[in-house]
This record gives C-alpha cells, sequence and structure tokens, in this order.
C-alpha cells in the first residue's frame, strides 16, 4: 500500500498564498519527484504530506483514509531530511533505534529490522560510531537507514543529497534509486536539481509559484513539454526558445518565420492560430549539429565554446541578436568568433502559442 491523494490542497502564511489548488494522485510503490525553482512550493507540499504543517484548504488521504488533521507521528511516513537531524550524542544503532524503542517494540524486533537496514546501506560496520565521526555520506545513509527501519507506507525525502559533493551525489543517486527497486515502497523525493528528477522519478511533478505545470513521465516531460515553463526548466542545457510568426496555416502544420526572416515548417495544429499570430518555436541544444551540405541551418557567430571532451557545448548568436545554445558531439574545432551553420530536423521543433501552451501535434 501507500497511495496518497492531494485533492485542493492550499497553503498560506498570513497573506502570502503558498500553494494553490494542488490536486495529485501518487500511486502506490511509485517514486515521485517534486521539482521546481526555488520558492514554488515543493518542501512546502511535503511537509503538509508528512503533517508537520496543516493545509489551509484541501483534503490529505493515504491508503483512503483522510489524514488531514492525523498528526505526524500517526500518519505511518518516515521523512529523510537535507540536513540528516541526526542525534549527535547517539550511535548509529542507537538512532536507528530510537523510533523503535518509542514505540515500544520488542528488542529482538529492533534489532533485526537494524540488522536488515543495515545491511542494504553497508553501514554494518558504522553501527557502534557516533554521526561526527561520519562522512556526509555515510551519515545520509544512517539517515535513511532510521527511515527504512520504521516500515512507513511512504518515504519522504526532502532535498536529502544537496550536502554532498557532486561525485557523491551522483553514487547515493544510484543507490537511492536501486533501494527504491528493492523496496517497492511508495516515496516522494523534492529537489531542485533536474538531473537527480530525471535520474530518479517514475513521474515528475513540475511545480512553479504554488501550482502543478505538469505531471508526467521524465521522457514526456522532456520530449512534449506542455508549455513554455516546463519547456525551458526541463532539460540541461535549457531548451533554445525563439520568437517567431505564423505565415501559413495547413492542416498537417505551420508554417513560420524566425530568426532574421528564415522560414520553417512544423508538424503543429495551429487551432485557434492563425497568419501574422505570434508564437514561439522552440529546440533543445542537443539535437542541433554542425551544418554539411545543403541541410537546414541556422548561422550563427560563435561566442563561446565549452570543450568538455565528450561533448562541446557552444554558446552563439545570430546577426539579429538571438542567443543559440548547441552541444555537439566530442571535439569540433570551433573558435570564438567563427561563422558557422547549426542544421536542425524541423520534427525536433516544439511549438507554443502566444500564451505558452503547447500546440498540439508536435
Amino acid at each position: 500500500m501507500g497511495r496518497i491523494t492531494l485533492t485542493g490542497i492550499e497553503k498560506s502564511f498570513g497573506a502570502v498564498h503558498v500553494l494553490k489548488g494542488i490536486d495529485l494522485d501518487i500511486t502506490a510503490g511509485e517514486l515521485v519527484v517534486f521539482v521546481g525553482p526555488s520558492g514554488c512550493g515543493k518542501s512546502t507540499l511535503l511537509r503538509l504530506i508528512a503533517g508537520l504543517d496543516q493545509p489551509t484548504g484541501g483534503r490529505i488521504e493515504i491508503d483512503g483514509r483522510d489524514v488531514t488533521r492525523v498528526a505526524a507521528a500517526d500518519r505511518g511516513l518516515a521523512m529523510v531530511f537535507q540536513s540528516y537531524a541526526l542525534y549527535p550524542h547517539m550511535t548509529v544503532r542507537q538512532n536507528m533505534a530510537f523510533g523503535l524503542e518509542n514505540a515500544h517494540l520488542p528488542r529482538p524486533e529492533i534489532e533485526a529490522r537494524i540488522a536488515e537496514a543495515s545491511r542494504m546501506l553497508e553501514i554494518g560496520a558504522l553501527l557502534e560510531r557516533r554521526p561526527g565521526q561520519l562522512s556526509g555520506g555515510q551519515r545520509q545513509r544512517v539517515a535513511i537507514g532510521r527511515a527504512i527501519v520504521r516500515n512507513p507506507t511512504a518515504f519522504l525525502l526532502d532535498e536529502p543529497l544537496s550536502n554532498l559533493d557532486a561525485e557523491l551525489r551522483v553514487s547515493m543517486r544510484a543507490e537511492l534509486a536501486a533501494l527504491h527497486g528493492r523496496l517497492k515502497t511508495t516515496m516522494i523525493y523534492v529537489t531542485h536539481d533536474q538531473v537527480e528528477a530525471m535520474t530518479l522519478a517514475n513521474r515528475i511533478v513540475v511545480l512553479r509559484a504554488g501550482r502543478i505545470e505538469q505531471v508526467d513521465t521524465p521522457l514526456n516531460l522532456y520530449n512534449r513539454p506542455a508549455n513554455l515553463f516546463v519547456a525551458g526548466f526541463i532539460g540541461a542545457p535549457s531548451m533554445n526558445l525563439i520568437p517567431a510568426t505564423v505565415t501559413g496555416v495547413a492542416a498537417d502544420g505551420l508554417a513560420c518565420s524566425w530568426l532574421d526572416g528564415g522560414r520553417v515548417s512544423i508538424d503543429a495544429e495551429g487551432g485557434a492560430v492563425l497568419p501574422g499570430a505570434s508564437v514561439t518555436l522552440g529546440i533543445r541544444p542537443q539535437h542541433l549539429k554542425l551544418a554539411r551540405g545543403h541541410e537546414a541551418a541556422i548561422e550563427v557567430t560563435v561566442t563561446l565554446a565549452e570543450q568538455l571532451g565528450a561533448e562541446t557545448v557552444v554558446h552563439a548568436q545570430t546577426k539579429g541578436g538571438q542567443r543559440i545554445l548547441a552541444v555537439l558531439p566530442g571535439q569540433p574545432a570551433i573558435a570564438r568568433g567563427e561563422e558557422i551553420a547549426l542544421a536542425y530536423d524541423a520534427a525536433d521543433i516544439h511549438a507554443f502559442d502566444a500564451e505558452g501552451k503547447r500546440l498540439r501535434g508536435n
């Protein structure tokens, strides 16, 4: 079990309206990631689910039971915090046992749960150490282990890797994904790091200013963003978003003028879009390549070339001043100030109307 349903969740702090009508259904066993810019409400939403704060309005259900006003301790959830929140005077074993002892579990069961969690997380050799004797990664494993021993209905993780260095974050991310595969318990994970979101999630909830912008699988978010915000937020580096004007509407697509008068035809149903309407066209940096022959291409001047070894990130701009970012494979010899042509496939172009909503068909 572990289904969590949010209906019409609102949260205000005085006159500040933080969450605005959140509706979300998380199925049992899912790993769902809340992602969005700072201040979008993702941690507040997690705290409401945990019972650490109370919503101003709406309803929270866990496995069909209304827990909106139920105390955090009685919701059957376990939370892992960004700051580890370990008791510094206790050993690892004591930290993991503390909550179980307060629940008056028999000592043999407590020891069995600690042993199993320690085996999963490979922290058996650390059980008699105190938190001050552990590295950041080890402390985070202990914090996760303390949650695992409770056998919760769901795990709530609030940016648990943000205090770790880059290399350790990568390894811990893989460990968390493997752990979810073994436990098959519902997990809700909050992060501002979209790479974590893309690599961990079964589904991602993209939040902005207290509202849900889109809920979908990582690849669907990447391939079919619902609006301009999601298009610009998901993907690293960000999608190139280019203003354009519709010059023709057909049953199977739109003809547009963009980038210093260039023409492009895309597969997008115009709907209410008419010739002369302003739209935004988007193409991901990874979908641009160096032009060869007579391919459709964008003429640009290179302003910076970042040689990363396996790939080269090219910063450039058109004659009209539109900035373009391209991620090219390998190590092409490109220098600042050089004029190059970047080829594209019209099938890779996304189209959004004047309100920022995705045009169907593309």
